[in-house]
């Protein structure tokens, strides 16, 4: 699809992997970039256009919907980790990452089908995570999310196929970013998670593989389950 021209809208749009797709989408020529936040005044870059949105909050997403009708691409960003480990704590931050990663994205895609629909069908990014396909045990609960958000994906794109909307599920291992400051690991960098993303966009191509780590387990998971999770 093109993305010269046309608006978009970035949930999470004022760091890490957000600010780093909207950013990409000034880059290729995008006319309009909505950056979708919950606090309109984080948003510091001059060249996007600040909106009230907590996907969390159907009346906020409805909003959003109305005030941006005119995009033709929604990436779906927004996303926090923080719950439990296996065998302690509360279990609040494990619901507070299904409520963000998967119901938000949910009612996010819901909300905006039919403007996407007005605009020729354009495309629908979800930000995943290796973390869709294989389980981690420092981060059960957001593995879990991400892998509901993956089904959910994948429901999305059957649902929108007649319409037109391409549908890109993003996956990725841990990215620069706040939400991996803590792990020791390698990491990517959000610039590429998002360049490599604007590739599919323009390719038409459904899925990103954005590391040599996640295209490992991905083309494992046909395989035995000994060897998916061998070095975990």
């Amino acid at each position: 699809m093109d993305i010269q021209g046309s608006a978009a809208l970035v949930t999470g749009a004022n760091r890490g992997i957000g600010l780093a797709f909207a950013q990409a989408l000034l880059a290729h020529g995008a006319a309009k970039v909505y950056a979708g936040v919950r606090e309109p005044e984080t948003v510091r870059d001059p060249g996007l256009t600040p909106l009230r949105l907590d996907v969390t909050d159907e009346e906020q997403v409805a909003a959003a919907a109305r005030a941006a009708d005119d995009v033709s691409i929604v990436i779906n960003n927004a996303g926090v980790s923080g719950g439990p480990s296996l065998f302690e704590g509360s279990f609040d931050g494990a619901r507070r990452e299904m409520e963000v990663n998967y119901f938000g994205t949910w009612a996010v895609s819901r909300a905006f089908a039919p403007v996407l629909a007005a605009h020729g069908g354009g495309a629908l990014v979800n930000m995943l995570s290796v973390a869709s396909w294989v389980a981690n045990r420092r981060l059960p609960s957001y593995a879990a999310s991400k892998s509901a958000q993956w089904s959910l994906t994948n429901a999305f794109r059957l649902a929108l196929r007649e319409q037109g909307t391409l549908v890109v599920g993003v996956h990725a291992g841990y990215v620069d970013t706040d939400l991996a400051a803590d792990i020791d690991a390698p990491k990517i960098l959000a610039a590429d998670v998002a360049e490599k993303t604007m590739a599919a966009l323009l390719a038409d191509e459904p899925e990103v593989l954005v590391d040599e780590a996640t295209r490992h387990v991905r083309a494992a998971l046909s395989g035995e389950l000994e060897a998916l999770y061998a070095d975990r």
